[in-house]
């Protein structure tokens, strides 16, 4: 148990630091967890493995809670398997291979750090890219009137959403482009005092 609640921990702190929905508490609770009802398990119930069997789709339902999508977008991917990583962490504990799972928190931990950097720089390579901005003034003129000094920019984007909020206008873009031809649109974007805000 309480090499569960050090892998837990390890992992809870990096999801922590990040601000994900899961953090350290959180983490630390589902792999000590899984590593008591795999101890009842092994132990309280003889040969049957229903217990530990049951845990895997326990886990799956508290993934579920932590995924949900946006409108260009599903997040939480990520979390959810973390979580469902943790649980085997936490019964690979339970069944005393204690080297195991320090070795697949650490291999977790791995994924969750070194790997991010490669995804960014994979990014870069992309050409298409998502743009998303919010206008202070709802009126649809506007919006083509942006449209107008991006293509000032040299580049085409293709409009994949339009919705309004409380006054305020999101549209949604696709761009091909590079990532020098990004930056040079993000600082037409920060020029335009009618943006509210654009990712």
């Amino acid at each position: 148990m309480l090499v569960s609640v050090a892998c837990g921990s390890i992992i809870g702190f990096e999801r922590e630091y990040r601000n994900k929905s899961a953090g350290f508490r959180t983490i630390i609770l589902i792999c000590l967890g899984s590593t008591i009802f795999t101890i009842v398990s092994w132990h309280g119930a003889g040969t049957d493995d229903r217990i530990s069997a049951n845990i895997i789709t326990g886990i799956g339902f508290i993934g579920a809670g932590v995924i949900f999508q946006d409108r260009i977008s599903v997040r939480g991917l990520t979390t959810a398997a973390v979580i469902w990583t943790s649980a085997a962490i936490g019964m690979t504990a339970g069944i005393g291979y204690h080297g195991l799972a320090f070795l697949l928190t650490v291999s977790t931990l791995i994924v969750l750090v070194l790997v991010g950097y490669v995804e960014k720089m994979v990014s870069g390579f992309k050409k298409e890219k998502m743009l998303a901005i919010t206008l202070i003034d709802g009126e649809i003129s506007k919006l083509y009137q942006l449209e107008k000094r991006l293509e000032s920019t040299g580049m085409k984007p293709s409009r994949l959403e339009v919705g309004k909020d409380n006054g305020r206008l999101t549209a949604v873009y696709l761009l091909n482009a590079k990532k020098k031809e990004i930056d040079k649109i993000n600082m037409v974007l920060a020029e335009m005092e009618e943006v509210v805000s654009f990712t």
